[in-house]
This record gives structure tokens, C-alpha cells and sequence, in this order.
């Protein structure tokens, strides 16, 4: 690695991307190479070391869960790349006018997952530029603190497509708001080859 070069870690909040490509209703970029798409927020002087993608496992509906196994076994495929898992949690929700009652799946732990792992990194000295593919205000706080702890690190917002934060706006050292160029020149094969021989193809609903 050059010496000028600065090192970069990519985290990806996976939630908070696949709902933002949803609610702007690109389904066909969820069949996404991470480390490609990471490596392309990069500046000319930085260097990808990393790339940490935050998610949890699905239980329901059925078809759903399928194709998230199917992408995370051809994320599986990429060097340089980990993954992180929260977990899904249901919730009795009563409604209040017809006392109707469901149950809601939150996903919990990501942003503690993102908090623990950029923490370790920055003081490891694991990165000298950190960017943070989210729009959750929760990850104020870490940002808050690397920034005040390591003035030498930059931590950068990249914002996923319709989610924005001021709270992260304000506090971290640049923000970046992620095109559709971004996505569409960074998908993986349409047959992705494990080490052990197995083809895995992209989800026909995600073409």
C-alpha cells in the first residue's frame, strides 16, 4: 500500500439499504456485489481494506427468507468482506381503535453491531477514513466519539437512496448521498461459483 493512500472500512447497514432500494423501487439492484459497490465511494487516494455488511437472518415469509440465504451465500464468495448478524424480533402490536392484534418482526442489534466494530477499528487504527452506508440516528453517538477520540480519522455518511438524517448530516465529517450509477454498475454475476463448485443464481424477482 502506497503511503499516501488512506484506508478505508466500509459498514453497510443491510436493512437500512435494502429498504431504501425498496421504497425507491429498485428491486433489481438488491443483487449487489457489497465489495464492488464499497470500493466505488472510494476517493482515487483510498484504498478498500475492508467491507462489514450488518443484516439479520429472516424467518418469514418463506420465499423472502430464500433469497436472502441465496445472497448471503454469494456475499460468502467475496474475500476481504465479513458479516454481522442481528436478530429479528416479534412484537404483539394492539391496535387501539379495533383492539386488533399482530405480530411485527423488528430487527434489532445492527446499530450496536456498527457501533462495536467501528469503535475497534478506529482504535485499532484499522482505517484512517470510515464510510457508513445507513441513515440511522442511533450511530450519532460512535460517530460523535471517533470524531472527538481520533481528529486525525474521518468517518463519512454515504446515504442510502430515500433515507437522510440530520442528526448524521450534522455530525459526521462529510456525507455522500449513494446514485443509481452506484448500483447499476456494481451487481454481481448473474451465477455466482462457491469454492466447492455450487452455482448459485440471482433471485428471478430481483432481475
Amino acid at each position: 500500500m502506497d503511503e499516501l493512500s488512506k484506508k478505508v472500512i466500509v459498514y453497510i447497514d443491510g436493512f437500512n439499504l435494502y429498504f431504501g432500494l425498496i421504497s425507491r423501487g429498485w428491486r433489481k439492484y438488491l443483487w449487489l456485489d457489497l465489495k464492488k459497490f464499497a470500493s466505488s465511494l472510494l476517493k482515487p487516494n483510498e484504498i478498500l481494506v475492508h467491507t462489514k455488511y450488518f443484516t439479520s437472518r429472516i424467518s418469514k415469509p418463506i420465499s423472502k427468507q430464500r433469497r436472502q440465504n441465496i445472497f448471503i451465500d454469494a456475499l460468502n464468495t467475496l474475500t476481504e468482506f465479513s458479516l454481522f448478524y442481528g436478530r429479528y424480533q416479534a412484537e404483539v402490536r394492539t391496535c387501539e381503535n379495533c383492539g386488533f392484534t399482530t405480530l411485527i418482526s423488528n430487527e434489532k442489534k445492527t446499530d450496536v453491531n456498527i457501533a462495536t466494530e467501528i469503535m475497534v477499528d478506529a482504535f485499532q487504527n484499522n482505517f484512517d477514513t470510515a464510510i457508513i452506508v445507513t441513515a440511522d440516528a442511533d450511530l450519532t453517538a460512535p460517530i460523535t466519539a471517533i470524531r472527538k477520540l481520533f481528529p486525525d480519522k474521518s468517518v463519512i455518511v454515504a446515504f442510502p437512496p430515500k433515507r437522510h438524517s440530520y442528526e448524521l448530516r450534522n455530525i459526521a465529517s462529510g456525507v455522500y448521498y449513494i446514485g443509481e450509477e452506484k448500483f447499476a454498475s456494481n451487481l454481481l454475476p448473474e451465477k455466482v461459483t462457491t469454492k466447492s463448485g455450487y452455482v448459485i443464481e440471482r433471485p428471478e424477482k430481483w432481475k
